[in-house]
């Protein structure tokens, strides 16, 4: 009760600044939002928690057995179904409780556990990889904003053109063919704006999936921390899963070697009969394993095949998260690369080419269809930097968010 009362006040902190407008949402605030509420972190939290409890029971003796009977019953003669005429007849009562050894107990103890350790891993997974899938949506929700705001801001100015060269051609001043020009020029703006809106949209969608609320409103994004390739291995979800796999592998196949020692069954009971001595007997039942190279051992080789797959499969998975970091941080390294190369070379001639229709524009040495024509390509530039920087900010978020953080709350 405790813990809800307390995933509900986080989520309340961390909505309310949202709700009230006084910050936009960040980053961060989502990531805490969409765990919260996340069915995949839920559903890790019981496997813990289901594991957990076998594992309190995995060390405990089985439950006694109460045995209750009569023996020797005439079933023929004129004693038959009498109790107490044939003094070979007894009622019998008494318990029987199999008996499993200390290292029999603590094999099966430590079998669980691994159980609860992977189950653990899992309940981690699943909050990683929602913290992973909210930022990738969030930087597609965010850039497109970003984006969107550029594109009405192009808008804004093939009306400003268009409404000055109508009254250029109404002043006779200007030219039909570049009012036209700039009525089109208009029409693809407000397309292009309408295009963006639709991917916000749907940008905006996909990130209310994992937050639960509509958030129009986002913070930029500040450079998050990136793992070293042994860090980013060492943490990936797959390696870790498949370590503890060998782990509950192991245990299960120690569980099983101690099963070529057989469980002892020890009994106790007490017989009554009629005008006679009452009875008490004692014994042990001992599993005779007349062929353990055939049986217990079979089993053991088992679990040491399965532990000796997932040995192998620990491998083939680092080396896939080893690929796969050396992926994103080429990726990340291209991406910086391609941005100063852009922003040297294309956004900034392309502003001063703005800066310079502009002042030929205003002393009347230039014309209306030059300055639009150099306030779009410098538009486009930006757009296409923003594309840049937003598949930089995702690769780097996959090199960030993929690994499972160490003390983060399942």
């Amino acid at each position: 009760m405790q813990s809800h009362l307390l995933q509900v006040a986080v989520l309340a902190t961390a909505l309310l600044p949202h709700f009230a407008g006084a910050a936009p949402l960040t980053l961060e605030a989502a990531q805490d939002l969409a765990v919260q509420r996340s069915e995949s972190a839920r559903a890790g939290r019981a496997g813990v928690s289901s594991a957990s409890e076998l594992a309190r029971a995995a060390s405990q003796l089985p439950d006694p057995m109460l045995r209750a009977g009569i023996e020797n019953l005439p079933v023929t003669g004129p004693d038959r179904f009498s109790s107490t005429r044939d003094s070979m007849t007894m009622k019998r009562i008494g318990i029987s409780q199999e008996w499993l050894s200390g290292e029999k107990r603590a094999a099966r103890q430590a079998s669980a556990d691994a159980l609860v350790a992977r189950e653990g891993v899992q309940a981690r997974s699943a909050v990683a990889e929602t913290r992973l899938n909210t930022a990738l949506a969030y930087l597609d929700a965010y850039y497109a904003g970003e984006e969107l705001k550029l594109t009405t801001l192009m808008e804004h100015h093939a009306h400003e053109e268009f409404e000055a060269a109508r009254a250029r051609l109404a002043s006779s001043t200007g030219s039909g063919q570049e009012a036209l020009a700039l009525t089109g020029a208009r029409g693809q703006a407000e397309d292009d704006s309408a295009e963006v809106r639709q991917l916000q949209s749907a940008a905006q969608v996909a990130l209310q999936r994992w937050v639960g609320t509509a958030a129009d409103d986002l913070a930029p994004v500040a450079a998050v921390p990136l793992p070293t390739e042994q860090a980013y291995v060492a943490a990936h979800p797959t390696v870790l899963a498949k370590q503890f796999d060998i782990d509950v592998a192991t245990r299960g196949a120690a569980v099983a070697a101690s099963e070529r020692k057989p469980n002892w069954t020890w009994e106790v009971s007490y017989g009554q009969r009629t005008g006679y001595s009452d009875m008490a007997t004692f014994g042990v039942s001992i599993p005779l394993q007349v062929a353990p190279s055939e049986r217990q051992d079979r089993e053991t080789a088992a679990r040491l095949a399965l532990a000796d797959k997932a040995e192998a499969e620990l491998e083939e998975a680092k080396r896939a998260a080893t690929a796969e970091y050396r992926a994103l941080t080429s990726d990340t390294q291209r991406l910086r690369e391609r941005i100063e190369r852009y922003r040297a070379a294309v956004a900034t001639p392309a502003l001063q080419r703005t800066a310079a229709a502009t002042a030929a524009y205003r002393s009347n040495q230039g014309n209306l269809l030059t300055l639009f024509e150099a306030r779009h390509a410098e538009v486009a530039t930006q757009r296409k930097l923003l594309t840049l920087q937003r598949d930089l900010a995702k690769a780097q978020a996959q090199l960030a968010f993929k690994p499972i953080a160490q003390g983060v709350e399942q």
